[in-house]
């Protein structure tokens, strides 16, 4: 006994020992200096887009969001960029978060580890690193020609349907792994307990692994939310229009806007603003960064306190 408290006081003393070698410095100031630089540019690149785009909401204020889009600079605006991109995100979230954490569920709670496991675990993984364009080309080849129009007959398949089909399958990945490592790191105690009073696996995993691991699976809805919102590239193949022209038909219901009228999204009017020739068109692609930076925050706030809540709750 005597020799094992011996034992533990040494490893204690050789774990907390600072011992601050010239490799540790020169990796240390390394480090301090890229996070530096980065903050740096991050910064610089903020503070130019906001100053572009002051003059356009001192001239215009809240009408360069409200107009709907047009080819005359001095009378374009976002809302339609907007509203495809809210409903993008939502389809992102109804598809892609119960689909990513009963993925997970199964994955860390019910699959047995064989191969097949690995293999689809190594699969998702991998998927996660995949460039978005890929995304994009299977959304074109899978959702608009193959079951939108081929298989529903639609004239055309290239809808918000398709736009979030595509996002979805994009940002799954992702998903998924967040929602494992959030299970993952609930500890093991935690369910032996729940088993050792009588609960079945079920039981177990609603009333204490899920409530447990919520804010975590919170956080990677975060962060895929704002992946799918910023994305452009999967869109433009997806059938999102790429023209100042776009403008859905006065009085067009909601279920005709997201399944038969054409969509745009935010991202893409940014990038077709930016491409535009007139001068007038740099300070509004600057106004729309700002407004795709705000809408991010304003989501990720409500998600953070939503995670807030549930930490409070445990």
């Amino acid at each position: 006994m005597a020799t094992r408290t011996v034992t533990a006081e040494l490893v204690h003393r050789s774990l907390t020992r600072r011992r601050v070698g010239a490799v540790d410095t020169v990796v240390a100031s390394l480090l301090l200096a890229a996070l530096l630089a980065s903050l740096a540019v991050l910064v610089t690149l903020l503070v130019d887009v906001v100053a572009k785009s002051v003059p356009v909401f001192a001239e215009r204020g809240f009408d360069v969001v409200t107009a709907r889009l047009s080819p005359r600079p001095e009378a374009t605006g976002l809302i339609q960029g907007v509203f495809g991109s809210v409903v993008l995100s939502l389809f992102v979230i109804v598809a892609a978060f119960p689909l990513g954490v009963a993925a997970a569920v199964y994955l860390e709670e019910y699959a047995r580890d064989t191969r097949l496991t690995r293999f689809l675990v190594s699969n998702v993984r991998n998927l996660a690193g995949v460039p978005s364009i890929v995304y994009g080309l299977l959304g074109l080849g899978l959702f608009v020609k193959l079951i939108l129009e081929q298989l529903l007959g639609q004239d055309s398949g290239r809808t918000l349907v398709a736009g979030g089909l595509t996002l979805t399958v994009l940002v799954l990945p992702i998903m998924v792994i967040t929602s494992q490592e959030a299970l993952r790191a609930v500890p093991l105690e935690l369910r032996e307990a729940s088993y050792g009073v009588g609960a079945t696996r079920w039981e177990t995993l609603r009333h204490h692994v899920l409530p447990t691991a919520a804010p975590a699976i919170l956080t990677g809805a975060v962060l895929t939310i704002a992946r799918a919102f910023g994305e452009s590239a999967p869109l433009l193949l997806a059938g999102a229009v790429l023209s100042n022209f776009f403008a859905p038909a006065e009085g067009a219901s909601l279920l005709s806007l997201v399944t038969s009228e054409k969509y745009t999204a935010l991202p893409i009017v940014i990038f077709n603003w930016s491409r535009q020739p007139q001068e007038e068109f740099v300070a509004l692609t600057a106004a729309g960064i700002v407004v795709l930076l705000v809408v991010l925050l304003a989501v990720n706030g409500a998600a953070i306190v939503t995670r807030d809540r549930f930490e409070r709750r445990r």
